[in-house]
């Protein structure tokens, strides 16, 4: 099994991806040992000072004014952890909570948390045992940390509340650690405080959509050359020396994508009607220029990402001279614009894939195709629900491209008076990104059987091994009325599994 070995200086996204979706095993490297042993060390010395040092000896948040005398420390930083546990509503996915766990423990190890190395290699120790805390959707408002997911987390560390085991059971906490053989950890000063105060579960759904948004905007450009195909279009507005002149690399990698699935297409430039076209409608036309816009913004959204997994998300910190500063690093503004600005730039590819479904299904704007698609207009109905089902779902991602960002309540006390609500924006972001997934694979499904109702022209060889692989999967071809809601669904997961930038890409080679 693969294995992530933590250090000081942060993690990758590649990393992150192994373990939260991968299963990937854990190792603490010595340097972050050390590093954590010498931290603990400075806020030791802190802890037996009579001076107030804010989450050492304090209180906290707007309870940050009370000295906590030595006794009550230990009882602190449990009683943090147990108030602070206070999600509720649905359970978030396992690959998420996975991801905030470890992205907790990439910080633990930077040795600027002053955590002692056993919380964090009991940190690991759960992630390798595949127990997973249950954590839920509402609870966090992306500033401070991700506060109650973390909790939740930090609650499993203690042998409280409730996981799930690597057989998919929840269970009490404090059973699945003894099953493995793991101690529950008791924590002293600071450490309660540090398992909570972190941006990890926005930023672990962050990576993991810029994963899944990789895959789709490549999908949606072999989507988009399809239909340009089945409309009998021209891909001359495709050409790189067009693209060149505004140099947007999003613009021109979806346009060289496009045309390399078109290479040898006896499709494109033929019209079929009495009035020949002058140009193509904007949502074929103009695919590169809004899938690209939506590649430079998974691109920005990335350099975000990799700042973030070089960062050291905590308050206060311990600082390399042996100072601990309180600071405001935990905002999860950075991650929550970028988060929203990807939801939006999701919304507008949906919106187009789907105006160009819409497209292919109308008699008067097909070039020649039969209504909906169907086999028999009038006694067969075709795609015209299909086209229903995306238009329903591209809806669904306007109203999830309204940014969550924008909002701010404050809470505790007015200390913490502006909030980013970054764990709300991922959570609609990873709405976004299924539902995006659907509408180009509803695409993908109108424009395969379009092609195939073109008799005598031949399609591009890597539409041809396309259309071999979706129907290969179980996605059926033109005929008679069926129960289209399984040729849906084996479509979304043609798309899903990357097997439609595979299938192409055996042709193509690698697109970009």
């Amino acid at each position: 099994m693969h294995t992530v070995v933590v250090g000081t200086s942060g993690v990758t996204a590649s990393d992150v991806l192994a373990v939260a979706r991968g299963g990937a095993r854990i190792e603490l490297s010595a340097e972050a040992v050390a590093a954590l042993a010498a931290a603990r060390e400075i806020v030791d010395a802190l802890a037996a000072k009579p001076d107030p040092v804010y989450g050492v000896s304090t209180g906290f948040g707007a309870l940050a004014t009370r000295h906590i005398s030595p006794e009550l420390r230990a009882q602190l930083q449990r009683n943090i952890v147990r108030s602070h546990a206070a999600g509720m509503g649905p359970r978030v996915e396992r690959e998420v909570v996975r991801a905030l766990m470890f992205l907790r423990l990439k910080t633990v190890c930077s040795g600027h948390t002053g955590v002692r190395p056993e919380v964090a290699q009991t940190m690991a120790d759960v992630l390798n045992a595949g127990i997973t805390p249950v954590v839920h959707e509402y609870g966090s408002l992306g500033c401070s940390g991700d506060l109650a997911p973390l909790s939740h987390c930090a609650l499993t560390l203690m042998g409280e509340g409730e996981a799930e085991g690597p057989d998919g059971r929840v269970r009490p906490a404090g059973e699945l650690l003894a099953e493995h053989g793991i101690r529950p950890v008791e924590l002293r000063e600071k450490e309660g405080l540090a398992l909570l105060n972190g941006t990890d579960g926005m930023l672990g759904m962050l990576i993991m959509a810029l994963a899944d948004l990789d895959t789709l905007y490549k999908s949606a450009d072999v989507t988009a050359a399809l239909t340009l195909e089945a409309l009998l279009g021209s891909d001359k507005v495709l050409a790189p020396e067009l693209h060149a002149i505004r140099p947007h690399p999003g613009q021109g990698a979806s346009a060289a994508n496009m045309l390399a699935v078109l290479k040898g297409s006896g499709l494109t430039g033929h019209h079929q009607d009495d009035a020949p076209r002058v140009q193509d409608a904007y949502s074929v036309r103009c695919a590169p220029q809004v899938a690209g816009a939506g590649r430079d913004t998974v691109a920005h959204a990335r350099l975000v990402a990799d700042r973030e997994l070089a960062s050291a998300v905590d308050n206060p910190v311990v600082l390399p001279d042996g100072r601990v500063e309180s600071n405001g690093n935990f905002h999860g503004a950075p991650v929550a614009y970028v988060l929203d600005f990807l939801a939006i730039a999701a919304a507008d590819l949906g919106s187009i894939a789907e105006r160009r479904t819409d497209r292919l299904l109308d008699k008067n704007r097909s070039h020649g195709l039969p209504p909906f698609l169907a086999d028999d207009a009038g006694v067969d109905s075709g795609l015209m629900i299909a086209q229903y089902t995306q238009a329903a779902l591209v809806s669904e991602l306007k109203r999830l491209a309204v940014p969550a960002s924008a909002d701010s309540i404050p809470s505790s006390a007015m200390q913490e008076d502006h909030v980013s609500m970054g764990w709300s924006a991922a959570r609609k972001l990873r709405t976004a990104v299924d539902n995006l997934t659907r509408v180009i694979a509803i695409e993908l499904y109108a424009a395969t059987r379009a092609i195939e109702l073109r008799e005598g022209l031949a399609p591009a060889p890597a539409t041809r091994a396309v259309i071999e692989a979706v129907r290969a999967a179980g996605v059926g071809g033109p005929g008679p009325d069926r129960f289209l809601a399984p040729d849906l669904a084996a479509a979304d997961a043609f798309v899903r599994g990357g097997e439609l930038v595979a299938a192409v890409e055996k042709v193509t080679g690698p697109l970009r």
